[in-house]
């Protein structure tokens, strides 16, 4: 294999960041109790979506991080119930 350089990072560009951040939080939500790694993967995905949201315009996503920040902590605690119910309010506050 040959290396040239790195690959370039996908940065959903303009408005592309909800439907990509909405379509995340769905994956995570779906498997966030699967065995055999859904809360690994689930809790790395909310992260990735929250640092996403906020680098691109914190003041404008600040409720829906919280809400994600929140609900990472319920699913490293197994609170699924909970962590599911933060998702989902997450999700409507992308609009």
């Amino acid at each position: 294999m040959e290396v040239l350089r790195p690959k370039p990072l996908d940065t959903h560009p303009g408005g592309e960041i909800v439907p990509w951040a909405r379509s995340q939080i769905e994956i995570a939500r779906s498997i966030l109790d699967n065995p055999g790694g859904g809360l690994l993967f689930a809790t790395q995905t909310i992260g990735q979506v929250r640092a996403a949201l906020a680098e691109r315009d914190d003041a404008r996503w600040t409720k829906v991080i919280e809400a994600l920040g929140r609900a990472e902590e319920d699913a490293v605690h197994r609170e699924f119930a909970t962590a599911r119910k933060l998702l989902d309010e997450a999700a409507t506050g992308l609009g």
